[in-house]
């Protein structure tokens, strides 16, 4: 599960893995106040982003843009792949500095692990359709012999005679 919080509201035991996703540290906030699992400030937006960005919600879209872009690098794929993983396992916070809720690099990157999440999920059910089925049996017993098979059976018994019955 995937959820996105801000830095500044109360930690709870719901979050999971709470993890940072900006350059630079929070304001006002020690280490011991964030409780933080992780600080992944290569995965937040270049420096030049960020400040032409500046929170402003009318530059959002084309901050989404350039922002997917600069995710392609081989090193966040690797880290959203890795946080892909961490989201399938259990409860993954990712965790923001900024005001705006609804306009950051968090909701942005939530997206693009969310994407990563679903094609996991697909390839684990493709894996699952293709992987051989075990026969079931229906019963327990062994399957019963043939009328020639129970014959050798009974001259194995009896040191390859035929076994006399009393007349």
């Amino acid at each position: 599960m995937l959820r996105i919080k801000r830095v500044y509201e109360p930690a709870t035991p719901g979050d999971g893995a709470r993890v940072l996703v900006d350059r630079l540290w929070p304001r006002g906030l020690n280490k011991e106040e964030a409780h933080l699992d992780d600080w992944l400030r290569d995965l937040a937006p270049s420096d030049e982003l960020r400040k032409w960005f500046g929170h402003d919600p009318r530059r959002f879209a084309e901050f989404q843009k350039r922002y997917e872009h600069e995710l392609e690098d081989d090193a966040a794929r690797t880290l959203l792949d890795d946080l892909a993983r961490r989201a399938t396992r259990g409860t993954l916070t990712l965790v923001f500095a900024a005001k705006d809720a609804e306009h950051n690099n968090a909701v942005v990157l939530a997206r693009e692990i969310e994407r990563r999440v679903r094609r996991i999920a697909a390839a684990a059910s493709r894996r699952k359709a293709s992987a051989p089925k075990a026969k079931a049996t229906t019963s327990a017993r062994p399957p019963a012999r043939s009328p020639a098979g129970a014959r050798a059976g009974r001259r194995a018994s009896t040191g390859g005679r035929r076994a006399r019955t009393p007349a």
